[in-house]
């Protein structure tokens, strides 16, 4: 297939595969300073099993400058994904109509974790921002899609990306991710400061805990000699997701560590020999991201492992001297009870049919995920969802 090219007011945006950047100097830098680089973006298209179908915009100035490049990917996307309320009703009609509320979408960030612009200089972003809402609506309408999807922006996006809300683009709230900022001493301090019912519930779990057999905790930078074992866990955790989007593989685990050993951390918990828990995280920049957990549910409960997991990481974060624990979108209630704060992103969403968008625009702020999680509301900070 050709490669396509957009001209726009300031430049031209080329659509390359990930096989023509592997000789272009401005990949690297593109997201140099993220903790997911482009290490991770490659990782992600060549070992999830998906149906994900990659490719990478190109930005240049006028001048032939290359100024960016932004990951973009097309995927059949459920648009009541995570919304209980609706899905037997939709099912119903899915029935004679089977991809009804289901639509092509391109999607422009990280398919497998919060997006970022591709500036290959922070002072780019205002200029990359205008030049992907100059070209992905037209690239879009060739390639059929229905949609154009800005997939889990940082709020810190907000004002680069200001334009699109005023025209065209509803921004709303994706599912967020939570943050601790870690200014303590030690674990103990840091429970000290929680509420009082939380501090008696923690103590509670961590004694019924010290009275079962021993758990330990092992720190690696490679998994490909335990993935066999750990998989499984991670299943289990997904399947119980109400939000599935990507779905990692083995091969994902493996080359995260071979690939990235200077930021990659899994932690991996063991009871007399078995692994029962292991998380996947990226250390960055003073900032741990805890992206993924695997748990054993024949113990996980009793053990009350999600607690002793988190237990052990804050504790080795503070170790380290790390400023800043994220984690991943979903499971708020406990989140919130261990002081953490919420870190917003964003979805900016535009149907590329110039009649049919005004009236998706009202049905997004219904249908965006958010909207139906009555712990959010309950965060402190809640307000900077919409903001």
């Amino acid at each position: 297939m050709p490669r396509q090219t957009i001209p726009f007011s300031s430049g031209i945006a080329r659509v390359l595969s990930l096989a023509d950047l592997q000789n272009l100097d401005a990949w690297p830098k593109a997201f140099a300073g993220k903790s997911k680089d482009h290490r991770f973006y490659e990782i992600v298209e060549q070992t999830l099993d998906s149906n994900f179908e990659h490719h990478y915009l190109v930005l240049e100035d006028g001048a032939g400058k290359v100024r960016a490049v932004q990951p973009i990917f097309f995927v059949q996307q459920n648009l009541v994904e995570g919304i209980p309320a609706l899905r037997g009703a939709v099912e119903l009609i899915r029935r004679r109509f089977p991809r009804f509320l289901t639509m092509r979408v391109l999607m422009a960030g990280n398919a497998a974790g919060e997006g970022h612009l591709g500036a290959c200089a922070p002072v780019d972003e205002a200029w990359v921002a205008d030049a992907l809402f100059a070209t992905l609506k037209t690239y879009a309408r060739r390639s059929k899609a229905s949609l154009v999807v800005f997939k889990d922006f940082p709020a810190k996006y907000r004002q680069a990306m200001r334009n699109f809300s005023a025209h065209g683009y509803t921004r709303v709230p994706s599912m967020p991710m939570t943050e601790l900022l870690l200014n303590y001493t030690d674990f103990e301090h840091y429970v000290s400061t929680l509420g009082s019912s939380t501090r008696k519930d923690l103590r509670r779990k961590f004694r019924k805990i010290a009275a079962a057999p021993p758990i330990s905790v092992e720190v690696l930078t490679d998994l490909t000699p335990f993935v066999d074992e750990v998989y499984p866990l991670y299943l289990q955790v997904h399947e119980r997701s109400p939000l599935k989007f990507e779905r990692l593989t083995k091969k994902y685990l493996s080359e995260l560590g071979r690939r990235m050993p200077d930021r990659a951390r899994f932690f991996l918990w063991r009871q007399e020999g078995k692994a029962i828990a292991f998380s996947i995280a990226l250390v960055h920049d003073g900032t741990i991201y805890d992206d993924y957990l695997g748990l054993d549910y024949r113990v996980a409960l009793d053990l009350h492992l999600y607690f002793y997991t988190f237990r052990d990481i804050i504790r080795w974060a503070l170790a380290q001297g790390l400023e800043r624990y994220r984690s991943s979108p979903l499971n708020y209630h406990p989140k919130l009870h261990l002081g953490c704060d919420l870190y917003p992103l964003d979805l900016y969403v535009q149907h590329t049919s110039a009649w049919l968008n005004p009236i998706f625009r009202p049905a997004l702020k219904f249908l965006e995920p958010t909207r139906h999680d009555k712990v959010l509301k309950r965060f402190r900070n809640a307000d900077q969802l919409l903001a």
